[in-house]
């Protein structure tokens, strides 16, 4: 069994953090760049999948929809499942920029697993729904006819926690993580005895605890 991990291309919040406040975090588009990254990636991700079809599991959102499309994946998209548990985490409504601003001084000194936000998610929360979700796609990767690889089109945060819960690792060594890159990949393998990660996320700090990314490769 595998799972390909892909990060949405570059949206319009990721170049104007205003457009929060003024267009809802599930309609934010893409850029002109995040649907060619989109572009690019296919070919990379149709090499990944071999010619054999994969089951897609993408958030809602339209960032994530629209980088769907745009990787050209045609039939090897065998099904296809909008799967709301993989949308990024939920800051609230339409955002104020002063509060926003406030907000993510103070969840980078609480800590970005455990601060929750006024009307939105914590970490944790996010962590929840996620321990959800794999526990499905487990079970549904199992069922005959399945495809054995699923290819999961989500968000930087949540791909982060999607692999702490997978791995089990600490709260402090997904906080030193950075996300990945817009349209930037990870591949998890399961060998039989457990799951693999094909290479190791970037950190910005070593974690606290001593604890490592692992298994790797």
């Amino acid at each position: 069994m595998r799972i390909i991990l892909l990060r949405h291309g570059q949206s319009l919040g990721n170049v104007d953090e205003l457009a929060y406040c003024r267009v809802p975090d599930h309609a934010l588009p893409l850029t002109g760049l995040g649907e060619e990254q989109a572009r690019r990636a296919g070919p990379r991700i149709r090499e990944l999948l071999g010619g054999e079809p994969a089951a897609v599991y993408v958030s809602p959102y339209v960032r994530t929809r629209n980088t769907l499309r745009h990787l050209g994946l045609g039939a090897l998209a065998e099904r296809t499942v909008a799967e709301p548990r993989l949308r990024e985490q939920d800051w609230g409504n339409l955002q104020d920029p002063v509060q926003q601003e406030v907000l993510k001084h103070q969840r980078h000194a609480y800590g970005h697993f455990f601060f929750r936000l006024p009307n939105g998610e914590s970490g944790a929360d996010v962590d929840d729904r996620l321990a959800a979700f794999l526990t499905d796609l487990e079970a549904r990767m199992r069922a005959p006819g399945h495809p054995s690889t699923a290819l999961v089109v989500s968000h930087g945060l949540t791909i982060r926690l999607l692999c702490r819960r997978l791995f089990g690792w600490s709260v402090e060594l997904f906080e030193s993580l950075s996300n990945l890159d817009t349209c930037e990949d990870r591949v998890l393998t399961h060998d039989g005895a457990g799951w693999r990660l094909d290479r190791p996320f970037d950190q910005w700090r070593a974690s606290p605890d001593g604890e490592a990314q692992g298994p790797i490769g």
